[in-house]
């Protein structure tokens, strides 16, 4: 890999008492001897106090290992008049130390401060009862919607209980999606190809000014061609794409790379969505990354009420993606996330019609091993 390996290292470390006899908790400690540690009584609390504006540098680079109070697995939301594709997120941390410009969690978590939540027994008794309560039903569960999912796996390993615990499952795989390429834990495990390991992609330009703390796009790649070598499937993501001089340039040469490190059987999807972001994340985003230039676009409000790029600068660029990605390969499945049926068709020429449309393409590509 081109660029050296940087590993997030706490400043700090809080353990809530509920969590304080853990094994993970004993887990990244032993990781962090160190680290000063100090226990609290009520992760709230600590959180609300990150949450205070003035208080951001004080809570830079704490690490706070809590309990999840609710449920670790939660539908994905989606939003009206748009198609989602009934995807499952697994809440296991909260926060990310990788500081990309565009970043909903500046807005969503409102705080630098990072949560990994340690009761991980209460975790998998709750995947067991709804995987067997439902054994007809097919799931696709995500960790990557709060957090990144390898960025702190060399502090929890979390990554090789996940890919153990869903290698013998018949009705779910697991995602893991990340823009890390730190892949080491999961090699040489037993996966039964039921773990789907994801990268993030982005233009060059955008990955080397927007993803800051992030590695680049050859070494995001360079990981994913380790792991196809493991077995495991992969899956990128372009989302969000960055309207930018010289757009088409840049997205090609990564479209292009994606296909020199993976083989078309070995992808089970690749996703498109463009910048999108609630109207109160422009003011943070502008505070936290002056100098940065993604919202400057020709962004409107959308159905959903987030700043969108002008529907046909969207239809624009997810037209072009899709013709160089089958250019490459007919069989690889593309998506969009969080696009009109109206979008879709005029983008790809067809459209999956409903949100149980998406779905079922989506877990066709992983059904089987």
């Amino acid at each position: 890999m081109t660029q050296s390996i940087r590993n997030f290292r706490p400043v700090k470390i809080l353990v809530e008492e509920a969590v304080r006899q853990q094994e993970l908790v004993q887990r990244v400690l032993a990781r962090n001897v160190k680290i000063p540690i100090e226990y609290v009584p009520d992760a709230s609390g600590v959180i609300r106090s990150a949450q205070v504006a003035e208080a951001k540098s004080t809570w830079q680079g704490v690490l706070l290992l809590a309990k999840q109070r609710g449920p670790f697995l939660r539908l994905c939301p989606g939003t009206s008049k748009h198609i989602c594709c009934l995807y499952h997120n697994l809440d296991v941390a909260a926060g990310c130390d990788m500081d990309c410009s565009y970043c909903i969690l500046q807005g969503y978590l409102n705080n630098s401060l990072i949560t990994l939540y340690c009761n991980l027994d209460d975790l998998f008794v709750e995947l067991e009862q709804k995987l067997a309560s439902h054994p007809n039903q097919f799931y696709r569960i995500g960790t990557g919607e709060l957090s990144d999912s390898l960025t702190f796996d060399h502090l929890t390993g979390l990554s090789v209980e996940l890919v153990h615990y869903f290698s013998d499952k018949t009705n779910a795989v697991i995602e893991l999606k990340s823009k890390s390429v730190r892949v080491e834990n999961l090699l040489g495990l037993a996966h039964n190809r039921r773990t789907v390991v994801s990268w993030s992609l982005n233009a060059k330009t955008i990955a080397k000014e927007e993803e800051i703390g992030a590695p680049s796009i050859d070494d995001r790649l360079e990981a994913s061609k380790e792991l196809q070598r493991a077995g495991y499937r992969l899956g990128f993501h372009f989302d969000p794409m960055i309207d930018y001089p010289n757009w088409q340039e840049g997205y090609r040469e990564t479209v292009d790379k994606i296909f020199r490190f993976a083989k078309p059987q070995n992808i089970a999807w690749i996703s498109l969505g463009a910048l999108r972001y609630p109207l109160s994340l422009d003011a943070i985003i502008r505070q936290n990354h002056p100098d940065s230039p993604v919202m400057l676009g020709e962004l409107l409000p959308g159905a959903d009420h987030k700043l969108r790029y002008f529907k046909p600068i969207r239809i624009g660029m997810f037209r072009k993606m899709h013709q160089w990605i089958l250019q490459h390969s007919q069989q690889v499945l593309v998506y969009l996330c969080m696009e009109s049926d109206e979008v879709w068709r005029k983008a790809f020429g067809w459209s999956p019609g409903s949100n149980a449309g998406l779905k079922r393409l989506l877990d066709f590509r992983v059904l089987v091993s």
